[in-house]
């Protein structure tokens, strides 16, 4: 009786701990597996994982995914590599951008960020302007009763003070730019005259243009032109049009000489090299017009204004654009002024302008002259004044005496 309580406490006994040792060796295997994952092994996980190898892993559900985990790609994080990568990747297009590019946008004028076209001017921080800024910095101090000061640091300037930089005015000249024609790029010092005459894309006319022949296309294409043209076979009769035409534009030409030539005996007679820059009017289609600064002439303030395309509600929409400006009177007057003036490129500009001189009478109450067009050749010439970022001209005026 004795013998089977003993053998029935005992398998009881076994009974009970069985279970025990099962649970202990399923906690002791997740422990391993997880501290597999974090790297952390305890002498009682490596015991548990012995008694019970071949327990299934039940732990697996509550793993991070492996996506979340830094990716290590021959010893270095993914996200490192991407960013080196990205650090060489910018390197490289830093040295694959071209030297003139860079060069430009390191010897830009301060105030108008442009290539200088002639003399550069620098403070005495090395801070750099073309000729066209640095005079119209000058000017609008004169006309505040202020000192002149650099854009870039504040520092004072003045024709004594700031000097002339050789070494980038030659830099700057032996940069390249495109031809507006071939779009080939030449040193800026030889680009014009490439323009002009060498250029086999550029703009020219049939050499019996003067017998009435309208043809204009490709210099390439003249020769070819000129051997199939009709007009040197025309009648004497036939081309007097043509010959009336160019008597008149000689004529007309002859008169402006004139009219110079009698203007340059004036008493008084005054120019100033101004700079025009963009502006949008305050109206709910805000249209484009430029402005000068204020400046003097004559003991008077003046302003000149242009409006484009006569002040088109919208310029885009139209092929053809030119630009039509005015002269203002900006101070009273007690007498009239009867002004003649008219517009030059001037030093600082490339506009190519064909001079024509406009006379005006100011007084108190008309201070403003009309509108008149500025004579540019064509409309590319006016797209390329638009795309600039200030235009530089020449202002002759010239006070008829009372």
């Amino acid at each position: 009786m004795a013998e089977s309580n003993s053998e029935a406490a005992s398998s009881s006994a076994g009974a009970v701990n069985v279970p025990v040792v099962a649970t202990a060796a399923t906690n002791t295997t997740s422990t391993t597996e997880s501290g597999s994952t974090q790297h952390q092994a305890s002498a009682a996980s490596q015991l548990g994982a012995a008694a019970a190898p071949n327990e299934p892993d039940k732990s697996e559900e509550f793993l991070e995914p492996q996506r979340k985990h830094r990716k290590l790609i021959g010893g270095q994080c993914a996200s490192d590599q991407e960013g080196s990568s990205a650090a060489a990747s910018f390197e490289l297009s830093k040295s694959e951008q071209k030297l003139e590019h860079r060069l430009g946008g390191i010897l830009c004028c301060v105030v108008c960020f442009d290539l200088p076209r002639a003399a550069v001017y620098q403070c005495t921080n090395g801070h750099l302007m073309c000729a066209g800024c640095f005079t119209h910095v000058l000017a609008d101090a004169r006309l505040r009763d202020e000192l002149a000061t650099c854009p870039n640091c504040r520092i004072e300037i003045s024709k004594t003070s700031a000097s002339r930089n050789l070494a980038v005015e030659k830099a700057v000249s032996e940069l390249p730019a495109e031809c507006q024609y071939c779009t080939k790029e030449f040193p800026r010092n030889s680009l014009e005259r490439h323009e002009e005459t060498l250029c086999e894309e550029r703009i020219s006319s049939c050499k019996f243009s003067r017998i009435g022949c309208p043809w204009r296309g490709p210099n390439h294409e003249r020769p070819e032109h000129e051997e199939h043209c009709v007009h040197p076979h025309r009648t004497g009769a036939d081309v007097m049009d043509a010959l009336r035409d160019i008597d008149a534009k000689s004529l007309e030409e002859r008169k402006l000489f004139d009219n110079v030539f009698e203007l340059l005996s004036y008493e008084k007679i005054t120019f100033n090299d101004l700079q025009m820059k963009p502006y949008r009017t305050d109206e709910f289609v805000h249209k484009l017009f430029y402005e000068t600064s204020r400046f003097t002439a004559f003991n008077n303030q003046w302003v000149v204004t242009a409006r484009i395309n006569n002040s088109q509600r919208d310029p885009t929409q139209s092929a053809e654009r030119d630009m039509t400006y005015q002269l203002i009177l900006k101070t009273k007057t007690t007498c009239p002024l009867p002004m003649h003036y008219l517009i030059l490129k001037g030093p600082f500009g490339d506009m190519k302008v064909q001079p024509r001189i406009h006379r005006y009478d100011f007084t108190d109450q008309d201070n403003e002259s009309p509108y008149m067009p500025l004579p540019l050749p064509d409309t590319a010439e006016c797209n390329r004044l638009l795309a600039a970022k200030a235009i530089n001209f020449r202002l002759i005026m010239f006070l008829a005496s009372k």
